[in-house]
């Protein structure tokens, strides 16, 4: 299969030939920044086992975080679709921003102006060196698609999310999206 150069706002789907990474098997990443110095993407379906009250108690809330990648893992990250309300937002692409004033997030989450359909929270990003994503995309770990659900992408499913991708990409994806995850138990 012909894979494209990635770019910024892409997602990156995990080959199902990457069984034995534990942090990326059967993951989705959506590509937050991708130029010659790396790349820098968050996992979007896979939960963590933590709620956004547990890290931050004084935000009285249960959105959940997800595992954004094994890189800082003790540092929390967010996606977001509203840069109207969140100062010094980065844009990724197709209405989907970084970052921002976290003071702000703290606030509109407090008085409920922002969903878990507007914003997203990560501990750990994924991370690539300057020619690290190139040599794994040579490799075939990854599979480079257009995000078509657009800023959408922050409220999709979690859990069936790489099987969904499998689904849509059909061929000899189809057995992939059905088999278990541990192809042991098969």
């Amino acid at each position: 299969m012909f894979t494209p150069k990635p770019k910024k706002g892409d997602l990156l789907i995990a080959e199902p030939s990457i069984l034995a990474d534990v942090s990326f098997n059967r993951s989705v990443i959506l590509l937050a920044e991708h130029s010659i110095e790396g790349s820098v993407g968050f996992i979007l379906n896979k939960h963590s086992d933590y709620e956004l009250s547990d890290l931050i108690p004084e935000i009285e809330n249960t959105f959940p975080v997800y595992k954004g990648g094994p890189v800082e893992e003790n540092n929390l990250y967010f996606i977001h679709k509203v840069p109207d309300l969140i100062p010094n937002s980065i844009e990724i692409s197709n209405g989907i921003y970084w970052a921002g004033d976290f003071n702000e997030v703290t606030k509109l989450i407090m008085s409920k102006k922002v969903s878990e359909e507007d914003i997203r929270f990560f501990l750990g990003y994924s991370g690539w060196d300057a020619t690290q994503l190139d040599d794994e995309l040579s490799g075939n770990s990854w599979i480079v698609l257009e995000n078509e659900d657009k800023n959408n992408i922050i409220g999709k499913s979690s859990e069936s999310f790489w099987k969904e991708k499998m689904v849509e990409l059909g061929g000899d994806y189809l057995i992939w999206s059905n088999a278990p995850e541990n192809p042991s138990y098969n």
